[in-house]
């Protein structure tokens, strides 16, 4: 008979066990969280396909560890009780970089924003000098919360143009030119973190659907319209990325053959008829100055009709090209994002018109478009999100 102890192989749960049962769906739970952010129970239950009993004991257990906590909250009209990742002190850092912005938020496991800050960069600014500028930010930061280096576990980094997934290098068709080449470990080095680098509009679409309010569209599309214009997918409740990860390259959809010449290459692409630039080239071509997207609106709130009309025929064209896309993938939601959101219903009902003009009917009538929930926190909010994603949940429980 043996009296010794049991050995390490023999303790560890055997497949199929009671122990190894409640470790996987331990970890679904956790998934969960790690992917949407704080979840009610009942969230919880849909989301892993668990009973409500198994999330209620599991949850227990990790509240009794430590590893989450729970709050009273109100869902659906009724009270519940939500559950996020604890803080721990770590951290994951969120990016977006514009033509001539940058923003930088710190966020724990439990998706809650701890540092936020915005910085304006050059225009024209070389990609690796303007990384090197938010690390000096990202510093910062983490000095005033006293946060170790060692305590961030990740960075996901949004900026506006294709990135091949095979390679993570931003490709040509980018508005930013100083970026193309760049890859995900030269922004690793620069940040002395792991990075994972997707394109803004993608990040724009995550944030909605983990931050927003659209946290039950399992198919939504994000529209982000400034100096460029792309949009990012989520399909059946997944970013969706396509073969090599250039997807949502909605601007150069081609809305005149005999247009103008677009940084694409080809001809009367969207980005040439209602990007920001055109927009501020038709209202200020004989006003030369500094001037940006939030002097569009301004003089949309006050009515400008110059401006409304500037809207109204870049909504059209936006509306045609979102008419054609939903054609396609039939999305529940289509949120618009980028500078000119705040403008709201001016710049929103020509979309719409031109949208249910050229969507089946069945498509537009089943469609809701709507003005981003998150406005420019959106994209680097979704880096966040994008990192959490993917770091391993070992790492967070």
């Amino acid at each position: 008979m043996r009296t010794t102890g049991l050995s390490e192989a023999e303790r560890r749960p055997r497949p199929g066990s009671q122990s190894a049962l409640r470790g996987r769906n331990r970890q679904r739970i956790v998934d969960a969280l790690r992917e949407a952010g704080p979840l009610t129970q009942a969230e919880l239950s849909r989301r892993t396909g668990l009973s409500a009993a198994t999330i209620s004991n599991i949850v227990r257990l990790l509240a009794d560890e430590g590893a989450v906590s729970t709050d009273t909250t109100t869902s659906s009209g009724r009270r519940a009780t939500s559950v996020r990742l604890s803080d721990d002190g770590r951290l994951v850092v969120g990016l977006d970089f514009g033509r001539r912005h940058a923003r930088i938020v710190l966020v724990t496991p439990g998706y809650e924003v701890v540092a936020e800050r915005a910085i304006e960069l050059p225009r024209g600014y070389p990609a690796l000098e303007g990384v090197r500028a938010v690390r000096d930010v990202l510093d910062e930061l983490m000095a005033e919360r006293g946060v170790r280096r060692s305590a961030v576990l990740a960075a996901g980094l949004g900026m506006p143009g294709p990135i091949d997934r095979r390679s993570g290098t931003v490709v040509q068709g980018t508005i930013l030119p100083e970026w193309i080449g760049v890859t995900a470990d030269d922004l690793s080095e620069q940040l002395d973190l792991p990075v994972l680098l997707d394109n803004d509009a993608n990040l724009g679409a995550l944030a909605e659907v983990t931050w927003g309010a659209y946290s039950e569209v399992e198919n939504l599309m994000f529209v982000k319209i400034g100096s460029g214009i792309g949009s990012g997918l989520i399909i059946n409740g997944k970013p969706y990325y396509g073969n090599i990860g250039v997807t949502g390259e909605i601007g150069h959809t081609t809305i005149n053959e005999q247009g103008a010449v677009c940084h694409c290459g080809n001809r009367g692409c969207l980005e040439t008829v209602a990007s920001t630039v055109v927009m501020l080239e038709l209202l200020y071509r004989r006003q030369p100055g500094n001037h940006g997207t939030a002097d569009i609106v301004r003089r949309a709130v006050e009515g400008d009709p110059g401006t409304l009309r500037v809207l109204q025929d870049a909504g059209s064209a936006i509306g045609a090209a979102l008419g054609n896309m939903a054609n396609l993938i039939n999305p529940e939601v289509i949120l618009i994002g980028g500078p000119l959101a705040p403008i709201g219903e001016p710049f929103l009902e020509p979309i719409a018109r031109s949208f249910s003009r050229h969507a089946v009917p069945r498509v537009g009538d089943s469609t809701t478009i709507a003005m981003g929930s998150l406005g420019d926190r959106a994209e680097a909010l979704g880096g966040a999100s994008l990192a959490l994603r993917h770091v391993d949940a070992l790492a967070l429980v």
